[in-house]
Order: C-alpha cells, then structure tokens, then sequence
C-alpha cells in the first residue's frame, strides 16, 4: 500500500513546474526513527521526492540531514518507519541495496580513484566484460566500450571540459573530478541520485559548472537530492526546500515563497512555518 501524499504546504511552485507533483512520489519516507544511544538522531521525519526534481535538504549541524540521507541510501537502517520507491516498500541494509534499486550517491568526500583514468572511475566496481568468448572465459574488460559509453554519459550532461576518456583523474581540477563522480552517479542512477554537499571546496566557475550539471539531471528526469551548506546554491537550483532542525523536519519550503534569510531562520529555530489545516 502506498504511503500517504504529504501534502504541498506552499503555492509557489511556478506553472511550469507544477506537472512534476500530479504524479506520486518516486520515493517516500515516513516516521523515519533513528537514535544512539541517548542521542535522537531522526525523531519521526517524512519526506517526499519526485522525479523530474531538485529537493534540497538544509539543516544546521546536528539537526539530522546526513543522517536522514543515510537511511534513505542504506548506510543506515532506522529503528522505525518505512521506505517507498516507486509506491513499493523497500528496506536498504547496505549502501549496495540502494544502487541495486536504482539509487546513487554522490558523497563530499570524493570516492574517484585519482590514478585511474575518468573511464575506469565510471564504472569502477561496474566494469563490463568484452563480448563473446573473450568476456565469458578469458574475462577480458571491454576497456574500448567504456570508454566510448563513458564519453556519452559525459557528454550527455553537457560537460564540455573533459574530453579524453583516457585521462588519469588526478589530472584533473576539483570540479572536474566533482563532474566526474555526477557522471557516474547519473549513468547508473536510474531512479534517484543523492548529491552530499557538491559544490564544498570548489571555486565559483567549477561551483557553476557543477550546478549546470544539477540542472541538468533534473531535467533528465532523475529525481535529485541534494545536501548543501551554501544558501545561494539552493535557492539557485532547488525546487523545494527541506528543512531539518534537531533530528525532525522544521517545513518544506520553495525558492519562490520564502526568501534565504528565512529559510536560515527556519532552521537556526528563529522562525516557525505556520502549521497547515
């Protein structure tokens, strides 16, 4: 049985935008619980995603957003609530049940291997065999085909200053690593791609070039997460606006009805979001 709709409590979704919400969610979280020992890390969150959007989840330190995306990409299991994607529940015990199902995750901490080239970073622990005889008994990898469907995943995301496929990854800017692992992500993200704090450390131009990149994801049809610190960033590119503060959600808000000042007040506790009838 399919989770309940939240409902939207807000109107400023724009017109062009509104189609993505008649459908149900891709993934729903209900009642996520999560404590240890003494100390609630999640204390009863919902949350819904939709394909075709960018859902930012901000929160100060310790309000409960990493944690929450933990739950939801299998790092952690909740000692209570449920999980649904695509309206069936599953349980994540692993971060590799996640991939399976169709979700992947971007962490701030880079996981690209720098020694390697950016084609064997894309389908590091996904390598594909070659064809035929020489795949099935001599296990030989298809290097000469990732590399081409690599070029096309970057490609495809519009990433215009990584050309070479055969090019160690430790060459490369930050950004350009960062663009890197969005490459991989959104090649095997098939359903939901989680982005956990993309931009943190990079300069201005790589930081605009990765949110191109979000954008472009969207509108891909992936139903993006995405973890951030940097106010300017979300209002930037963010549909909808979840806000944790002290392990539960404070409000969903939107860039169109609540400016950054608010939504920084929202979750430091200095506003409250009127309840909804």
């Amino acid at each position: 049985m399919s989770a309940e709709r939240l409902p939207l409590t807000h109107d400023a979704i724009p017109e062009s935008r509104r189609h993505i919400y008649e459908s149900d969610p891709i993934l729903s979280a209900r009642d996520l619980v999560i404590t240890f020992g003494r100390v609630v890390g999640l204390d009863g969150v919902n949350l819904d995603l939709y394909k075709g959007e960018v859902l930012a989840v901000i929160g100060d330190n310790g309000a409960g957003k990493s944690t929450l995306i933990k739950c939801i990409t299998g790092a952690y299991v909740p000692d209570s609530g449920t999980l649904e994607l695509e309206g069936k529940r599953v349980t994540f015990r692993r971060p590799q049940d996640a991939r399976e199902a169709g979700i992947e995750t971007v962490y701030q901490q880079l996981a690209v291997i720098p020694a390697l080239d950016i084609a064997s970073n894309l389908y590091l622990a996904r390598e594909e065999r070659r064809p035929g005889i020489l795949g099935s008994v001599f296990r030989m990898l298809d290097k000469k085909g990732m590399k081409e469907r690599a070029g096309t995943s970057v490609q495809n995301l519009g990433i215009q200053t990584i050309q070479n496929m055969g090019q160690a990854v430790e060459t490369l800017s930050g950004g350009q690593r960062q663009a890197v692992a969005v490459a991989r992500a959104a090649a095997f993200g098939s359903k939901v791609v989680v982005l956990d704090e993309p931009t943190a450390a990079l300069g201005v131009k790589e930081s605009g070039m990765v949110l191109d990149m979000i954008k472009q994801l969207r509108d891909t049809g992936l139903a993006v997460i995405l973890i951030s610190h940097n106010m300017p960033h979300v209002w930037e590119v963010a549909d909808r606006i979840h806000i944790q503060r002290l392990g539960g959600c404070a409000g969903v808000i939107t860039p169109q009805s609540h400016e950054m000042g608010d939504g920084v007040a929202i979750m430091t506790g200095a506003k409250t979001l009127e309840p909804t009838a």
